[in-house]
């Protein structure tokens, strides 16, 4: 269940309430989009993009692999996209299901839409898709060893296919976000028995990627980038609008600018098709053919540490190190002061975010203060400070490094002095952000769509991605609560609790989140700029006039 989805776009007034500043447009770059025009058939749209892991979506977090898959496949649910929706708010569609029903709290039955068909590639080669495919992907999510996402459907109990199209969805227990999670992009694709059978029991290759979205992989070049073409067979009459798709990876951020400038991308270049604040001016006055609006961001990096060992096992540390952290210094230098600092919950879900001067006596440690700061590191006997390691990737983004510099310097300020450990992005999200670290790491958190998986994936103990080690029964059954609430607007003040709770607890030091500057070039036409993986749905039914 999601909150409210009739507000109207977000206000200048309401970005600078969240913290952020909402700078000028560029002239000739309105940010209104295009209405009613006739949809063009045609045309090939060029984006930066990732080079994956590899392609099995069950078996990573990384962001690399699930915007690919964002193309070419399909979910049961999905949310809405296009010109006119509010950036953080998600409408809940179907998909593949034609329609559901909900018989009682713990039980959803689906109906699939008939006629829709896997792509025509081996090893489906454009067969039906059933319900015995819906069971099989739930399956597999919810058992394939290594799926860091599996706890996202804790909740089920069973899946069963009623007939060829109806799906029946058992749950152990109520879970008020359960068709979020199945319209969630980083979630439950649904994926075909066949592919992983017959390519040698995962997902992995680029061969096995054959779905039933809107666009097929063509060719996949390592570390080059990839093409997607047009699905003949989509089940959406007319769709996609765009033939191909060509998706170009380029890590060095000079590179990928000077690309920009010269009218090479039609997407901004940096997650989820923005422009960086520090590049703004730049662009702006190379490019007049742009459109751009400002959102807040629901990507929020932090500190994590290993809260189930000292020195940060004791809190005073923890709440130490968030009064050193000058978050403003850190937004003013990195997003040119287009940005907030909310805790666990980012601002972009301002539904479920609670704002800093609503959250009681937690409030105090996200402010810097260096002299109470250091008065807490006495009390827990690190009066000369201590040393430690911090695990760290650069996700190839300039603004990261930038931060992770000046995070360094605040802590340094206590006493703590930080040796980095610089990883390959691969190896990092393999070991560190599974919680395989020593000390410290530093890094953005997963794009969540709702409170939810902010809260629970992170904090709840056992799970994998609560990479801060915290055991704390407390904020577990607060968490446990709130998924068994069905009713909106008590989950929320339940939710708000959680976040008051944890600010005084600190088990990950937030640093913030900045507002969103997506650009996209005016010839890309019915297109609407969102939070999360979603390339291919937010492009699905955007055309190309040119």
């Amino acid at each position: 269940m999601t909150p409210d989805h009739t507000r109207l776009p977000l206000s200048r007034r309401e970005l600078l309430k969240m913290g952020g500043v909402a700078i000028a447009l560029a002239p000739g770059a309105p940010a209104a989009p295009a209405w009613a025009q006739t949809p063009r058939r045609g045309g090939v749209l060029t984006i930066r993009g990732w080079d994956p892991p590899h392609f099995d979506p069950h078996l990573t977090v990384s962001y690399k692999t699930h915007i690919a898959y964002s193309f070419t496949h399909s979910r049961l649910l999905k949310h809405k996209a296009g010109p006119g929706l509010q950036p953080g708010l998600f409408s809940v569609e179907g998909d593949l299901a034609e329609s559901w029903t909900q018989p009682n709290e713990n039980t959803y039955v689906f109906k699939l839409r008939r006629g829709v068909r896997w792509h025509n590639k081996p090893p489906v080669n454009g067969r039906e898709l059933d319900a015995e495919d819906v069971v099989y992907t739930l399956d597999r999510f919810r058992t394939v060893k290594g799926n860091a996402n599996a706890y996202m459907l804790a909740a089920l109990d069973r899946v069963e296919a009623l007939d060829k199209y109806t799906v029946k969805f058992t749950l152990k227990e109520s879970y008020a976000w359960f068709l979020d999670i199945l319209a969630n992009p980083m979630a439950v694709c649904i994926v075909a028995k066949e592919c992983v059978e017959k390519m040698g029991g995962d997902l992995k290759k680029p061969e096995a990627t054959v779905g039933t979205g809107p666009w097929m992989l063509d060719s996949y070049r390592p570390n080059v980038g990839m093409t997607l073409v047009r699905n003949p067979t989509y089940f959406v009459p007319g769709l996609p609008n765009i033939d191909r798709i060509e998706i170009l990876v380029d890590e060095d951020k000079a590179s990928r600018i000077a690309a920009f400038l010269t009218g090479k991308y039609d997407l901004g270049t940096e997650f989820p098709g923005t422009i960086d604040w520090t590049d703004w001016d730049v662009v702006k006055r190379g490019r007049r053919d742009l459109k751009t609006m400002l959102y807040p961001s629901n990507v929020m990096s932090h500190i994590y540490v290993r809260n189930d060992k000292p020195p940060f096992s004791d809190v005073r540390v923890r709440r130490a190190m968030s009064l050193a952290i000058n978050r403003q210094a850190i937004i003013d230098a990195t997003y040119e002061g287009n940005g907030a600092f909310n805790p666990p919950v980012p601002a972009a879900l301002k539904e479920w975010s609670i704002p800093i001067d609503q959250l009681g006596d937690g409030a105090r440690y996200y402010k810097p203060d260096l002299a109470a700061a250091r008065k807490l590191m006495a009390e827990a006997g690190h009066a000369n400070g201590f040393a430690a390691t911090m695990d760290f990737t650069t996700y190839g983004s300039n603004v990261l490094v930038d931060q992770m510099q000046l995070i360094l310097k605040d802590l340094k300020s206590i006493g703590i002095e930080v040796k980095l450990n610089t990883k390959e992005y691969g190896a990092y999200i393999a070991t560190t952000f599974y919680g395989k670290y020593d000390s410290m790491a530093f890094g953005p958190q997963t794009p969540f769509l709702e409170p939810d998986n902010f809260l629970y994936g992170q904090y709840y103990p056992g799970e994998i991605k609560n990479h801060g080690h915290i055991n704390d029964p407390v904020v577990a059954d607060m968490l446990i609560r709130q998924r068994r609430t069905q009713e909106p607007a008590k989950r929320r003040e339940q939710i708000l609790e959680i976040q008051r709770y944890l600010a005084n607890q600190q088990y990950y030091v937030q640093i913030g989140s900045q507002i969103y500057n997506a650009v996209w070039n005016q010839a890309l036409k019915n297109y609407g700029p969102n939070l999360g993986y979603d390339y291919g749905g937010r492009l699905m039914a955007a055309w190309l006039d040119r």
